[in-house]
């Protein structure tokens, strides 16, 4: 039975689309995934003492988008959870983003009410203030906070992340992180903010699970599609394909690196697990200067549950290679001028298909959350598929 659709890639992208295509356009859907598991990087499962394990690290979910709350409402029921993080500085763990209560963890406690005061009397409450701002003021005290902050939870951790030196950091980047005038720990401020109650790959399963589905999984689709640019046509294990063919995955994968390879950051995650009831008082811990790894997840706080042990995961920032197993997971594209014009050069390439979808993460070389990515796929099915 051809296909109506193919689809390949069965993280958010590509699920929601199949999910869509065959649920609501009533077309026949084959999905092509690379890995052993469905969901992406959201893949999780239950370890042997019934922890809800997150195999590609921590994935939160949060959104103020109710048409992505309901529709994936739809396949969960949801465990409410808000996420706090806390930043080894000087010893301590202190909460982040950096918020009043940061600072009076930081500073005497003179200091910290003056300066304090002077952000509320200068911003308002609840302002969240870029630190390139503050390292520009014209108050003394605060061009000393927006240092600190810089100094201490971001150059490092940013060095460590993208693999850069701390002249390369651009100012753009440094102007995205505030300092938070509030007594707010949460790490997300969204309406909804929750974890599906029986994991992600549940969710995955359920989208999936459509008749009209096919899903195979350790598919590379790379060997199976061609798309011959001279006449514009896809074909499919060396037949010509009329359907519509929605990729998610790295575009210069699809095109053979024509135009050489497009950069990404990778990331090695490291498991532990320990006899005890809890290895950190909150779910990540960020490590912004002294270790290699950028912060550890323990999962328990996230969906607790009744065992005497517990997981960890250390979080190794890496080159990304497609030929090293161990590195070659692409997580992050590496944002600036000449790799944006790289991938626009390939997203060229594909307006000579007109049947071809590009869409996700990968395929848009842009990071998105899961609530984008949800929102994305949802918007590209009614604007190519709906009638």
């Amino acid at each position: 039975m051809k296909p109506d659709v193919i689809v390949v890639g069965a993280g958010f992208s590509g699920a929601v689309v199949a999910e869509r295509c065959a649920n609501v356009a009533n077309q026949r859907v084959l999905v092509l995934e690379q890995r052993e598991h469905m969901g992406g990087n959201c893949y999780d499962y239950h370890n042997e003492d019934g922890i809800l394990v997150h195999h590609y690290g921590p994935h939160l979910f949060h959104t103020n988008k109710k048409k992505v709350w309901d529709y994936l409402s739809q396949f969960t029921q949801w465990h409410p959870y808000e996420h706090k993080v806390l930043s080894r500085v000087d010893e301590q763990l202190v909460p982040l983003p950096f918020n009043l209560n940061t600072l009076d963890k930081l500073y005497p406690k003179d200091q910290a009410e003056a300066i304090a005061s002077l952000l509320i009397s200068k911003y308002g409450e609840g302002a969240k203030v870029p630190i390139l701002e503050l390292k520009q003021s014209n108050e003394e005290a605060l061009q000393g906070l927006g240092q600190l902050v810089y100094n201490k939870f971001f150059v490092n951790y940013t060095v460590k992340q993208w693999g850069c030196k701390p002249e390369d950091i651009a100012p753009e980047v440094t102007a995205r992180v505030p300092v938070v005038i509030s007594r707010d720990d949460r790490y997300f401020h969204d309406t909804y903010q929750a974890i599906p109650i029986n994991g992600y790959t549940a969710v995955f399963k359920r989208m999936l699970s459509h008749p009209n589905i096919t899903l195979t999984l350790n598919c590379d689709a790379t060997q199976s599609i061609a798309l011959d640019k001279a006449s514009g046509q896809i074909y499919f294990d060396g037949e010509v394909f009329e359907g519509k063919l929605v990729f998610t995955g790295m575009l210069d994968a699809l095109f053979d690196y024509v135009h050489g390879e497009l950069p990404y950051r990778s990331l090695q995650f490291v498991y532990e697990r320990h006899e005890q009831g809890f290895f950190q008082p909150a779910t990540t811990v960020n490590y912004p200067n002294e270790e290699r790894f950028t912060r550890i997840t323990e999962f328990k706080h996230i969906v607790p549950v009744e065992t005497d042990n517990t997981v960890i995961v250390k979080e190794y920032p890496q080159d990304f290679d497609r030929h090293d197993p161990e590195k070659n997971v692409p997580y992050y594209p590496v944002f600036n001028q000449s790799n944006r014009q790289a991938h626009a050069t390939y997203q060229a390439l594909t307006q000579q298909f007109s049947n071809l979808v590009v869409l996700g993460r990968l395929a848009d070389y842009k990071y998105y959350n899961m609530d984008d990515a949800v929102n994305n796929a949802l918007s590209c099915f009614e604007r190519v598929f709906g009638e």
